[in-house]
């Protein structure tokens, strides 16, 4: 681009996650940036839908940090929100997602 305006485009990626997991996490310091998480691709329907949350911790989700939520429905479902601390997947009951991210 000619302006040098970097667009994320989730350019790393985790794949099969099943249980809760941490994919990214922010330095201390926030003026080395930030994560962003940009889409999360639903493989396995499971029992119940999954969500995101801005936390570099496993049991860190509340819903204070919520950042985005997907049902249950094998698909693909555009979240492209930042995140100031880190970003955890915590699929639904019997979900595998896989998710892209920067």
């Amino acid at each position: 681009m000619s302006d040098g305006i970097y667009i994320r485009q989730g350019k790393s990626r985790s794949l099969n996650i099943a249980t809760a997991t941490v994919v990214a996490t922010v330095p201390g310091d926030f003026s080395l940036g930030q994560c962003r998480l940009v889409r999360v691709q639903v493989l396995v329907a499971g029992t119940a839908g999954g969500a995101a949350y801005d936390t570099a911790a496993q049991a860190g989700g509340t819903a204070a940090n919520q950042i985005g939520a997907w049902p249950n429905t094998v698909g693909s479902y555009l979240i492209d929100m930042p995140c100031l601390a880190g970003i955890c997947i915590v699929p639904g009951a019997g979900q595998t997602v896989a998710v892209s991210y920067d």
